[in-house]
C-alpha cells in the first residue's frame, strides 16, 4: 500500500500564506515526478506546481511569481509554498506523485485525499 497525506490547508486571509506538505508513505522504492493540483468549485482540476526527483520545477504561468514548489527526498515530502493569496486561489488542493514501489517494482501515479485552502476577502 501507498499513501499521499497532504496537511497545512485552512482559512487564511487575502494576502496571507500558507505552506502545504504532503507526505508519502507504505510500500515505496523511490518517488520520481511530484506536484500540486487544485480544483475549485465548478472547475477542472489543474496543475499548480510540478518538480522532478533532481529538483527541476515547473508552474503554472500566472501562479509561479507567488507560489513555490520544494521537495524533501529523504522524507518523501513535498511542499507548496503560497504567498500572497487570493480569494481566487480558494480550492481544494491535491498532491500526486509517481511512485515506485518496492514490489512490484513499476511506476504508479498516486494522488492524496485533498486539502482545502479557504481564502477570505
Amino acid at each position: 500500500q501507498v499513501q499521499l497525506v497532504e496537511s497545512g490547508g485552512g482559512l487564511v486571509q487575502s494576502g496571507g500564506s500558507v505552506r502545504l506538505s504532503c507526505v508519502g508513505s507504505g510500500n515505496i522504492f523511490s518517488i520520481n515526478d511530484m506536484a500540486w493540483y487544485r480544483q475549485a468549485p465548478g472547475k477542472q482540476r489543474e496543475l499548480v506546481a510540478s518538480i522532478g526527483s533532481g529538483g527541476s520545477t515547473n508552474y503554472a504561468d500566472s501562479l509561479k511569481d507567488r507560489f513555490t514548489i520544494s521537495r524533501d527526498n529523504a522524507k518523501n515530502t513535498v511542499y507548496l509554498q503560497m504567498n500572497s493569496l487570493k480569494p481566487e486561489d480558494t480550492a481544494v488542493y491535491y498532491c500526486n506523485a509517481k511512485i515506485v514501489r518496492i514490489f512490484p517494482r513499476y511506476e504508479s501515479t498516486y494522488w492524496g485525499q485533498g486539502t482545502q485552502v479557504t481564502v477570505s476577502s
